[in-house]
């Protein structure tokens, strides 16, 4: 009798967690078919500028027959409608339809589309009457044709800059420069072909800095902008290398300086000479004749002009 008991006992505690366990899955079926759940496929999907994209919202579970569904736009913290009252509003209006029971669908995305979206689900009828969930989408934007500055041509063992950039692209582009076809590494000890260049290269900035140019630098150079959506590139643009010729520039010297000394010189012995001075005659040193019996002299407006003019003795 008390084995029997005991045997009893045991099978009852074996027993309980199973029903334990067979109690919590009926409550959480009890739960899921009196609640509204929502689930996504993707919270966080990115597409190309002017491709459709998916913004999966799907009901896992609902027991309201016609629920209120609704999408919101969130940008700079404001949220705006683009769904609402089963119609496409906002700035989607014509661009977005809805599939799938709550799947946003957008047609020709933009780079203004990129922003948060909120899929949001009314169930009156439900225990768990709403639920919402969040998916960020990204907007991916090719880079336009950069801007590139190249010097037209640099004196050896001078330091040179080539600038190259685009502010369309989104994500921010990242650069890279070519010489010749051949793309310059960021490390020249890495190639055979750029070893003996000195140069340092940014491909963030799009910045490529030679410290000392030499010969072999010169050619034709271009840029191309990249990000995850495409690339662009600039035409090519010719550097020349050329040495500076110093017995040129002191001949030069010589002969500029050698011109001024004769210039100088001759224009010395032109004062000395008397080239550069005239003698004119004024009022102030003019000697009037001397006077004769009976006659004054009398001058007239005209320099040296004069005529007689007679006198009576009485």
């Amino acid at each position: 009798m008390y084995r029997q008991t005991e045997h009893f006992i045991d099978s009852k505690m074996a027993l309980t967690p199973l029903a334990c366990v067979l109690l919590l899955l009926s409550m959480q079926c009890y739960i899921n078919t009196f609640a509204v759940i929502l689930k996504t496929r993707n919270p966080k999907p990115w597409v190309n500028e002017f491709d459709s994209v998916e913004l999966s919202c799907m009901i896992e579970s609902i027991s309201t027959p016609n629920p209120r569904i609704e999408w919101k736009k969130i940008k700079m913290g404001e949220p705006s409608y683009v769904y609402f009252d089963k119609e496409i509003a906002g700035d989607l209006e014509k661009r977005a339809s809805i599939r799938e029971s709550a799947t946003l669908v957008i047609l020709n995305a933009t780079r203004a589309d990129s922003a948060d979206y909120r899929c949001e689900v009314t169930a009156p009828n439900d225990q768990k009457s709403f639920d919402e969930i969040l998916i960020s989408l990204t907007v991916r934007v090719k880079p336009v044709v950069p801007r590139c500055s190249v010097p037209k041509s640099v004196p050896v063992g001078k330091p040179a800059e080539l600038h190259c950039l685009e502010d369309e692209g989104y994500p921010k582009s990242h650069y890279q420069w070519f010489r010749n076809k051949e793309e310059i590494p960021e490390d020249p000890k890495s190639s055979p072909k750029f070893f003996n260049s000195t140069y340092t290269l940014s491909r963030e900035m799009g910045t490529l800095k030679f410290s000392a140019v030499k010969k072999e630098d010169a050619g034709e150079y271009y840029c191309r902008a990249r990000n995850e959506a495409g690339f662009s590139e600039c035409g090519p643009q010719m550097m020349e290398v050329y040495d500076i010729n110093i017995a040129g520039i002191i001949l030069g010297v010589v002969v500029v300086v050698t011109v001024l000394l004769c210039i100088t010189m001759g224009i010395f012995c032109a004062y000395k000479r008397g080239y550069f001075t005239s003698q004119k005659q004024t009022g102030k040193n003019y000697k009037a004749p001397e006077k004769g019996d009976g006659v004054d002299y009398v001058r007239t407006e005209d320099e040296g002009d004069f005529r007689h003019k007679s006198s009576f003795v009485i």
